[in-house]
Protein backbone atom coordinates (compact mmCIF):
# COMPACT_ATOMS: atom_id res chain seq x y z
CA UNK A 1 0.00 0.00 0.00
CA UNK A 2 1.63 3.64 -1.04
CA UNK A 3 2.75 5.74 1.39
CA UNK A 4 0.54 8.84 2.37
CA UNK A 5 1.14 12.11 1.26
CA UNK A 6 0.04 15.24 3.27
CA UNK A 7 -2.26 18.49 2.56
CA UNK A 8 -3.60 20.90 3.89
CA UNK A 9 -6.75 22.24 3.07
CA UNK A 10 -8.01 25.63 4.42
CA UNK A 11 -11.80 26.66 4.29
CA UNK A 12 -12.25 30.12 3.63
CA UNK A 13 -14.44 32.77 5.73
CA UNK A 14 -17.81 32.57 3.74
CA UNK A 15 -17.61 29.09 3.87
CA UNK A 16 -16.99 28.50 7.29
CA UNK A 17 -20.31 30.97 8.11
CA UNK A 18 -22.39 28.79 5.97
CA UNK A 19 -23.43 25.47 7.96
CA UNK A 20 -24.68 23.97 4.99
CA UNK A 21 -21.83 24.51 2.83
CA UNK A 22 -19.28 23.28 5.65
CA UNK A 23 -21.23 20.44 6.63
CA UNK A 24 -21.17 19.12 3.19
CA UNK A 25 -17.26 20.16 3.12
CA UNK A 26 -16.48 18.49 6.11
CA UNK A 27 -18.25 15.28 4.88
CA UNK A 28 -16.32 15.20 1.39
CA UNK A 29 -13.08 15.62 3.68
CA UNK A 30 -13.41 13.25 5.73
CA UNK A 31 -14.97 10.41 3.34
CA UNK A 32 -11.76 11.03 1.57
CA UNK A 33 -9.02 11.43 3.59
CA UNK A 34 -7.25 10.43 7.07
CA UNK A 35 -7.41 14.04 9.21
CA UNK A 36 -4.49 14.73 11.71
CA UNK A 37 -5.24 17.97 12.82
CA UNK A 38 -7.78 20.72 12.22
CA UNK A 39 -8.48 23.89 13.86
CA UNK A 40 -10.46 27.33 13.28
CA UNK A 41 -8.72 30.55 13.79
CA UNK A 42 -8.61 34.28 12.96
CA UNK A 43 -6.23 35.64 10.71
CA UNK A 44 -5.02 39.12 11.19
CA UNK A 45 -4.00 41.13 7.67
CA UNK A 46 -0.59 40.42 8.35
CA UNK A 47 -0.82 36.62 9.10
CA UNK A 48 -2.65 36.75 5.86
CA UNK A 49 -0.64 38.62 3.87
CA UNK A 50 2.64 36.95 5.00
CA UNK A 51 1.17 33.64 3.64
CA UNK A 52 -0.21 35.11 0.53
CA UNK A 53 3.05 36.94 -0.25
CA UNK A 54 3.52 34.76 -3.34
CA UNK A 55 0.69 37.00 -4.40
CA UNK A 56 1.79 40.41 -3.46
CA UNK A 57 2.02 42.15 -7.15
CA UNK A 58 -0.88 40.60 -8.22
CA UNK A 59 -4.31 42.63 -8.98
CA UNK A 60 -6.36 40.23 -6.34
CA UNK A 61 -3.77 40.36 -3.48
CA UNK A 62 -5.09 43.15 -1.24
CA UNK A 63 -8.64 42.05 -1.97
CA UNK A 64 -7.71 38.56 -0.94
CA UNK A 65 -5.75 39.46 2.38
CA UNK A 66 -9.01 41.50 3.45
CA UNK A 67 -11.03 38.45 3.00
CA UNK A 68 -8.95 36.08 4.59
CA UNK A 69 -8.97 38.14 7.54
CA UNK A 70 -12.30 38.92 7.69
CA UNK A 71 -13.62 35.82 9.80
CA UNK A 72 -12.95 32.36 11.20
CA UNK A 73 -11.01 30.12 8.52
CA UNK A 74 -10.82 25.78 9.48
CA UNK A 75 -7.71 24.19 8.90
CA UNK A 76 -7.21 20.52 8.17
CA UNK A 77 -3.88 18.66 7.86
CA UNK A 78 -5.24 15.68 5.57
CA UNK A 79 -3.37 12.52 4.29
CA UNK A 80 -3.94 10.01 1.05
CA UNK A 81 -2.34 8.51 -1.20
CA UNK A 82 -2.64 10.76 -3.64
CA UNK A 83 -3.92 13.71 -1.02
CA UNK A 84 -2.70 16.92 -2.68
CA UNK A 85 -4.14 15.68 -5.97
CA UNK A 86 -7.24 14.34 -5.06
CA UNK A 87 -8.08 17.43 -2.58
CA UNK A 88 -7.52 19.95 -5.85
CA UNK A 89 -9.98 17.49 -8.37
CA UNK A 90 -12.97 17.57 -5.49
CA UNK A 91 -12.11 21.55 -5.35
CA UNK A 92 -12.32 21.97 -9.11
CA UNK A 93 -10.80 24.83 -10.72
CA UNK A 94 -9.89 28.02 -8.85
CA UNK A 95 -11.69 30.26 -11.05
CA UNK A 96 -15.22 30.34 -9.92
CA UNK A 97 -16.93 30.86 -12.74
CA UNK A 98 -15.50 28.21 -15.01
CA UNK A 99 -15.69 25.44 -11.84
CA UNK A 100 -19.88 26.31 -11.83
CA UNK A 101 -19.99 25.66 -16.06
CA UNK A 102 -17.51 22.85 -16.06
CA UNK A 103 -17.81 20.66 -13.27
CA UNK A 104 -21.13 21.70 -11.23
CA UNK A 105 -20.55 19.69 -8.21
CA UNK A 106 -16.66 20.73 -7.50
CA UNK A 107 -16.94 22.14 -4.23
CA UNK A 108 -15.99 25.44 -5.85
CA UNK A 109 -18.93 25.22 -8.49
CA UNK A 110 -21.45 24.05 -5.50
CA UNK A 111 -20.37 27.15 -3.09
CA UNK A 112 -17.98 29.38 -4.63
CA UNK A 113 -19.10 32.70 -5.05
CA UNK A 114 -16.02 34.67 -6.63
CA UNK A 115 -12.61 33.50 -7.82
CA UNK A 116 -11.53 35.33 -4.28
CA UNK A 117 -14.41 33.50 -2.46
CA UNK A 118 -13.49 30.14 -3.86
CA UNK A 119 -14.67 28.08 -1.02
CA UNK A 120 -11.05 26.51 0.05
CA UNK A 121 -7.45 26.23 -0.57
CA UNK A 122 -5.69 23.53 -1.47
CA UNK A 123 -2.00 23.29 -1.91
CA UNK A 124 -0.43 22.86 -4.84
CA UNK A 125 2.44 20.70 -4.60
CA UNK A 126 3.70 18.51 -2.16
CA UNK A 127 6.40 21.25 -1.13
CA UNK A 128 3.85 23.94 -0.74
CA UNK A 129 1.83 21.59 1.17
CA UNK A 130 5.27 20.93 3.25
CA UNK A 131 5.65 24.32 3.37
CA UNK A 132 1.77 25.76 4.42
CA UNK A 133 1.55 23.08 7.17
CA UNK A 134 4.28 24.69 8.67
CA UNK A 135 2.80 27.94 8.47
CA UNK A 136 -0.14 27.03 10.32
CA UNK A 137 0.42 24.10 12.13
CA UNK A 138 4.34 25.20 13.60
CA UNK A 139 4.20 22.25 16.54
CA UNK A 140 3.21 19.18 13.98
CA UNK A 141 6.57 18.10 12.81
CA UNK A 142 6.66 16.50 9.18
CA UNK A 143 9.77 14.54 10.44
CA UNK A 144 7.93 12.20 13.42
CA UNK A 145 4.81 11.92 10.95
CA UNK A 146 6.78 10.47 8.18
CA UNK A 147 9.31 8.26 10.43
CA UNK A 148 6.69 7.08 13.03
CA UNK A 149 3.17 8.35 12.50
CA UNK A 150 2.24 7.52 8.90
CA UNK A 151 2.64 3.79 8.92
CA UNK A 152 0.14 3.42 12.14
CA UNK A 153 -2.30 5.74 10.05
CA UNK A 154 -2.39 3.69 7.47
CA UNK A 155 -2.72 0.50 8.73
CA UNK A 156 -4.78 1.40 11.34
CA UNK A 157 -7.01 0.96 12.91
CA UNK A 158 -8.16 4.59 13.06
CA UNK A 159 -11.08 6.07 14.26
CA UNK A 160 -13.07 9.25 13.44
CA UNK A 161 -13.50 11.85 16.34
CA UNK A 162 -16.21 13.95 15.17
CA UNK A 163 -16.03 17.01 18.15
CA UNK A 164 -12.13 16.90 17.20
CA UNK A 165 -12.76 16.53 13.83
CA UNK A 166 -10.24 14.50 13.26
CA UNK A 167 -8.81 10.80 13.06
CA UNK A 168 -7.15 9.39 16.16
CA UNK A 169 -5.21 5.99 16.50
CA UNK A 170 -7.21 3.41 18.16
CA UNK A 171 -4.95 1.93 21.25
Amino acid sequence: MPKLQLTLAIIKPHAVKNPVALSYIRNVIKNNFVVLKTKRMILDAEAAGSFYEEHVEKFFYNRLVTFMASGSIDLHIMGHTHAVEVWRKLLGPTKVYKAQFQEPYCLRGMFGLSDTRNVAHGSDSLASAEREIKFFFPEFSLYNWYTNDEIRYRKGPILFNNHLFQHVRKL
